[in-house]
């Protein structure tokens, strides 16, 4: 399967590249609005995963580009590039690819940071109000410390939860995350459950930043 990930030169992009080329066989592409920049990062990736006797091609593309050559398209932007992101490149997904946001609108003040969802009650569910009707949205990736996710040297014990309405654009996706080890995909039902999901991220990263040894906190379910 070809994943491309858009704004795959960032933190949480980085991590799933990299997981995915040194776990799976999947092809993956990396997505930049500045195609040079998607072009250095994916040289930087091949040489680390080069490192640890993987043997990887990895392409740096625009991210119009990137969409266009993908099955499964990996929105690794800012929530408040989300819905630029997926305008620019409607045109490029149809109704056979699937479309994933991990992000989640936060605000930040002297306590720490707090869930700031959209108007519409998720940023999940902002990305399927913007997508073309005919391709299904996924929320997955939400609640991953990037900068774990990002070392292959540590390994995973960690859960993500999965909402969608298609059942099987949730299950492509529950079976891309299943390729990472160490990482247990769970479904948590459909878009509108999004906001339970993404507000979980806020609260990992106050517990972060307030405890000794819990900087790559994450989340499992037992």
């Amino acid at each position: 399967m070809k994943i491309a990930l858009l704004g795959g030169t960032g933190d949480i992009g980085q991590g799933l590249a990299l997981r995915w080329a040194y776990d799976t066989d999947h092809e993956v592409i990396v997505g930049s609005r500045d195609p040079e920049k998607a072009r250095e990062m994916a040289d930087e990736y091949e040489v680390e995963l080069s490192s640890r006797g993987v043997d990887r091609s990895i392409n740096g593309f625009a991210n119009e580009m990137a969409a266009d050559r993908a099955d499964v398209v990996v929105l690794a932007v800012p929530a408040y590039h989300v819905r630029d992101t997926v305008e620019a490149v409607a045109d490029r997904l149809d109704d056979v690819d699937v479309l994933v946001t991990p992000a989640v609108g936060m605000d930040r003040d002297e306590d720490g940071f707090h869930y700031k969802p959209p108007g519409v009650g998720s940023v999940t569910q902002l990305v399927a109000e913007a997508a073309p009707d005919d391709v299904p949205v996924v929320g997955a990736f939400h609640n991953l410390a990037a900068d774990r996710l990002a070392d292959l040297g540590i390994e995973l014990d960690l859960d993500t939860l999965l909402v969608a309405d298609d059942a099987d654009a949730k299950e492509t996706v529950r079976l891309l995350a299943d390729g990472i080890v160490g990482l247990r995909p769970l479904d948590a039902g459909g878009l509108a459950n999004a906001a339970e999901v993404e507000s979980l991220t806020p609260l990992l990263i106050n517990l972060a930043m307030n405890n000794e040894g819990m900087h790559d906190v994450g989340v499992t379910f037992e």
